[in-house]
């Protein structure tokens, strides 16, 4: 019998507005550069990039909300437009600031937006039978723009100034939105008994608790190299931020290529263990990077980590969460992710400026290993690993396949 096919009409439109939003935001993995530029300290670097993660906390379960009573569309519009002027509202930045901290925040929101609804769409139009395998291809979308983001940025800031860069990222969100115009979901739906408390319910499913602690632990931890890579290449000489998002990037989409249907046959938590212990690894490796090839090879370890840990978090939510919330269980895994980033980032950037990169580094390490065994731990004891039978009532799971 042969396989639902995952490539339609509509994922391909979604993985390239998807592609070319995340490859915006990649550019900003520079940004702590240009903020070193306007005299920020790294402490202050930490508490900028929490400002933007702050509102994508407070925003997100009610978006799910509104996903999953009124449609997804409308959120990736709303997203795509804040996205574009948010990117563009960056050149009228040149002095550290409250006007830079609102900036922030409406950057925060538009990314809030885009990665809740975008993987909301797409894990509605993947077939329940190739859940994982589908959801890991898509998230190339994501994966690939931190290699050719962290170039461009090198490439545009050898030669031109931090303005250019924030022109190109505008224009390329401006062509995301318009990529995503064509997008349909089902549309609106009257309320179903669960939806009007659809977020509190998802919040509290036995089932998911492990998967919102390790998704707070998994965040917090990739805030670090996100953060404060770009200073760390600008203290230590050593390496490029293009070149460990590159590895890290590639490395990801060559293992969700190579076998993105290994979570589907052999059992997700076989698979998710492992990834999420490398990424642990590769930051410790961070932690005593003097060379490019140790940074070569921290960043291969983390992208192998999320290039699996990331699709098996969503995938096991998915499956686990009650039917008429998925969207806003979706939306809660997303904000607790911002959670971890809005605590880790302003934390390790205190530990950077009082003890050094290193520890900085290898506290990231240990919080991701001792995340790791509390998640394995804790799901085993709740027996959760049983997926629910896959359903499509939800407005997560209603799709227009485009014809």
């Amino acid at each position: 019998m042969p396989r639902e096919p995952l490539i339609t009409r509509p994922f391909l439109l979604a993985f390239a507005a998807h592609f070319l939003h995340a490859l915006a935001s990649s550019l900003f993995l520079h940004l702590p550069g240009f903020l070193k530029h306007l005299g920020a300290t790294e402490v202050a670097i930490g508490l900028i990039f929490g400002a933007g993660t702050a509102v994508a906390v407070i925003a997100r379960p009610t978006m799910g909300a509104v996903m999953d009573r009124r449609g997804i569309r409308p959120i990736i519009l709303i997203g795509g437009l804040l996205h574009a002027t948010a990117c563009a509202l960056y050149l009228t930045v040149g002095t550290l600031g409250p006007w830079l901290v609102v900036v922030r925040i409406i950057h925060g929101a538009a990314g809030a937006a885009i990665f809740v609804s975008v993987f909301a769409f797409a894990a509605s139009i993947v077939p329940a039978s190739r859940r994982f395998e589908g959801i890991a291809l898509f998230g190339v979308s994501g994966m690939l723009p931190m290699s050719f983001g962290g170039l461009l940025g090198d490439l545009i800031l050898a030669h031109a100034a931090y303005q250019v860069l924030f022109v190109v990222s505008a224009g390329l969100a401006t062509v995301a939105l318009l990529l995503s115009l064509p997008l349909r979901d089902a549309g609106a739906r009257p309320p179903e008994p669960a939806a009007s408390g659809s977020w509190l319910g998802a919040a509290r499913a036995a089932g998911l608790l492990p998967i919102w602690m390790v998704a707070m632990v998994f965040g917090a931890a990739v805030a670090a190299p996100f953060t404060f890579l770009k200073t760390f290449v600008m203290t230590t000489g050593v390496g490029s931020v293009g070149l460990f998002f590159t590895v890290y990037s590639l490395a990801a989409v060559a293992l969700r290529l190579a076998a993105g249907s290994l979570p589907d046959r052999v059992g997700p938590k076989r698979v998710l263990l492992p990834a999420l212990l490398a990424g642990a690894l590769g930051l410790g490796v961070l932690a005593h990077t003097h060379t490019v090839t140790e940074m070569t090879t921290a960043g291969l370890l983390c992208g192998l980590s999320h290039g699996f840990a990331f699709p098996i978090l969503v995938g096991l939510l998915v499956t686990r969460a009650p039917a008429a919330s998925r969207s806003a269980a979706y939306a809660i895994f997303t904000a607790l992710w911002d959670v971890g980033a809005m605590v880790g980032a302003p934390l390790f950037g205190l530990i950077v400026q009082h003890t050094g990169y290193p520890a900085m580094f290898a506290t990231a390490a240990g919080l991701v290993l001792c995340g790791t065994t509390c998640f394995a731990a804790w799901d085993r004891r709740r027996g959760a690993g049983r997926p629910a039978p896959p359903s499509s009532t939800s407005a997560a799971s209603r799709s227009n396949d485009g014809g």
